[in-house]
């Protein structure tokens, strides 16, 4: 989901290349021969599943990619980009499961394609990834097992991105960018987009409790690189058998790395957490699992721990009112911006109505049965 900063996003241009187009551009940019091109979904960029033909050049490396073509606004920051790119590597090198990416026949890892038709677009910044096997967490009933390992995941994530270096690291101090967990006030400015109902009084409620209890706490959280975005659909598994037959499921990618930016431990234990409940039966008692997950690896402190109830209600309010802001100017992408929205509202005031005191003593002693072997 990488919209671009607050004050850009209504500027923003999603590309709409065709697949011809788009054949082209895999073709002339990186020097490989399509020979099939199917579009994926996305949020403000465009994504296409690219199958190429073996030739004698093209024999070792990869036979599937994905061809990212950045928004207007994401392509007037390269130097993020390149960051984002080299995060992938960086994390793939470590033995994560990140795309490689593919160069371009200049040699380098990213192509500004201009655009004609007098759009006043300068252009778009294109690049190929490798295509990462798996079924998105969105599309299988997830287990507390599968659950603990995501938690540890994004943990290990975080841990890891302590040791990268880059000369642009600074390009990650994203100030204004609205997915930025430390800004659900900026949403303020959306609350139109929700009309007059309960749904809008939340998210109210919780933009005046986040300035009062998250931004005042902010000095006393630990700071990190944030992945930003391990929603259910960013997180691909496959499965095996165990031994007695049931399926089991381990992580084989890790998507999308546009949302990223500095934050803090504690933000992504609550985005990774927010995300799974989306298509859960039993939504509450999904952070405890992804916390123990994450604690195994990278335990909170008391006063990150106290703020993860409100991070979580936050978290569920930005993609909530972004999704319904974006349908208004995008209704033809309304089926995916609303993804979060079917179940998204109702879990919200779930938590809401049960309290932060209930959701907490749920989730901890979840987190706490992990402890002592017995995990619930």
């Amino acid at each position: 989901m990488s919209r671009g900063d607050d004050q850009q996003s209504q500027a923003l241009a999603k590309p709409t290349f065709s697949d011809v187009q788009a054949s082209a551009l895999v073709e002339s940019v990186f020097g490989l021969k399509v020979s099939k091109i199917q579009p994926l979904p996305s949020y403000d960029d465009q994504n296409f599943h690219v199958c190429i033909s073996s030739t004698k050049d093209t024999t070792d490396g990869p036979t599937e990619y994905v061809l990212k073509i950045s928004n207007t606004e994401s392509s007037k920051t390269p130097e993020l980009i390149e960051v984002q790119n080299h995060v992938t590597m960086f994390l793939r090198a470590a033995g994560f499961p990140t795309a490689s990416v593919r160069h371009t026949t200049g040699g380098n890892l990213t192509c500004l394609v201009s655009v004609d038709g007098g759009s006043g677009v300068p252009g778009y910044l294109v690049r190929l990834l490798s295509y990462l096997p798996g079924r998105p967490v969105a599309e299988i009933p997830s287990s507390p097992q599968l659950l603990y390992e995501i938690g540890r995941l994004a943990g290990k994530l975080d841990e890891t991105l302590q040791k990268f270096h880059h000369p642009q690291l600074s390009s990650l101090h994203r100030e204004n960018f609205i997915w930025n967990l430390k800004n659900v006030p900026l949403l303020e400015k959306y609350l139109d987009a929700l009309g007059q109902n309960r749904n809008r009084e939340i998210v109210v409620q919780v933009i005046q409790l986040f300035k009062d209890e998250i931004l005042t706490k902010l000095s006393h959280f630990r700071e990190c690189i944030n992945h930003g975005d391990l929603n259910d659909h960013n997180i691909l598994v496959e499965s095996s058998k165990s031994a007695f037959g049931d399926a089991i499921y381990r992580v084989s990618g890790i998507l999308d790395f546009g949302d990223m930016s500095y934050g803090y431990y504690v933000f992504e234990a609550a985005i990774t957490i927010m995300y799974m409940m989306i298509e859960s039966k039993s939504p509450v008692h999904v952070g405890g699992h992804v916390l123990a997950g994450f604690e195994s690896v990278i335990p909170l402190t008391p006063v990150e721990r106290s703020a993860l109830f409100l991070l979580v209600c936050g978290r569920f309010c930005q993609s909530l009112v972004i999704a319904a802001y974006s349908c208004q100017l995008h209704p033809e992408n309304k089926d995916y911006l609303m993804t979060t929205a079917k179940t998204g509202w109702k879990h919200l005031q779930q938590m809401f109505d049960m309290g932060q005191k209930a959701v907490e003593e749920i989730w901890f002693e979840t987190a706490r049965s992990y402890d002592s072997g017995v995990s619930m």
